[in-house]
């Protein structure tokens, strides 16, 4: 079996009885991957493992995408949801998310924040949040979020948007604070850090996710085995410790729900691709 990226390749290999080979394909906010799925027959064999960004945003920021979400892909099974964190250049004066909206509202423009790049997960989740607190702050979108990063902590951008694993190794080291989190949980991996429905935005829930994909007409009998296995995997109490210390949540969903999950997802990131104004050929 090949996997265009990453999961628990050892103990998904033990329930499936067979080698897995991850061939990494980047590029074009996951468009790479796909095709490389779509290119492959429809027989289990390739799987793809699909963010919020390949599935949900895309097809809102591409004015021209080679797929379509559940025309030409067969759900398997949703894995992991991943919140992100609210995070600022240590030296800006504030602890809380709270004393964060209080300075930006009172200095409009003058707060930048940035992103991995136009139209990402990391791009829409601070223009929701500006959003609903009313806020006006500059993005600056880089190429990345390494760069983004370096900038995060050297005072060039004071705000940004980032996923828990990597937010909390650089809040650890007291190289960035984060003020919250997206989700409606706090997480071990954040366990101080509270939830921006704590800070006092309600209703504000915003998090990415995972899930395997396989072309369109993948027989349904190979649809069930690969989805029972994926369901004992992230059954296994070691993977869930694994995976929440990391600051995913597991979150098993199965075929159909996993595609009524993509349905309900897309036209709230369309409005917020709408809102942030990003468009890409």
């Amino acid at each position: 079996m090949r996997a265009c990226s990453q999961t628990n390749c050892k103990k998904l290999q033990a329930v499936l009885g067979q080698p897995i080979v991850i061939d990494y394909k980047s590029g074009a906010g996951g468009t790479v991957g796909a095709q490389c799925v779509m290119k492959a027959p429809a027989d289990g064999y390739t799987l793809m493992l699909a963010n919020t960004g390949v599935m949900v945003i895309n097809p809102a920021l591409y004015t021209r995408l080679p797929y379509s979400k559940l025309k030409d892909f067969t759900p398997i099974a949703r894995t992991a949801m991943q919140p992100l964190a609210l995070l600022v250049n240590p030296k800006l004066p504030v602890t809380t998310l709270k004393e964060f909206m209080t300075r930006a509202q009172a200095s409009p423009g003058q707060i930048n924040d940035g992103s991995a790049g136009n139209g990402g997960i990391s791009h829409l989740v601070p223009e929701m949040f500006k959003s609903a607190a009313n806020l006006f702050m500059v993005h600056i979108p880089y190429r990345g979020s390494a760069p983004a990063f370096t900038d995060l902590r050297a005072g060039q951008i004071q705000f940004m948007a980032e996923s828990i694993p990597q937010a909390a190794s650089y809040h650890k080291q007291g190289k960035v604070r984060a003020l919250a989190r997206t989700g409606k949980d706090r997480n071990p991996a954040l366990p101080d850090v509270p939830t921006i429905i704590e800070s006092g935005i309600k209703g504000f829930e915003v998090v990415g996710f995972y899930g395997f994909l396989a072309l369109a007409g993948l027989p349904k009998d190979i649809t069930a085995r690969l989805g029972d296995a994926f369901k004992q995997v992230m059954n296994n109490p070691d993977v869930k410790i694994r995976m929440a210390t990391q600051g995913a949540d597991p979150a098993y969903l199965e075929n159909d729900e996993f595609a009524q999950f993509l349905v309900s997802e897309t036209p709230r990131s369309a409005l917020a691709v709408k809102a942030s104004g990003a468009k890409l050929d």
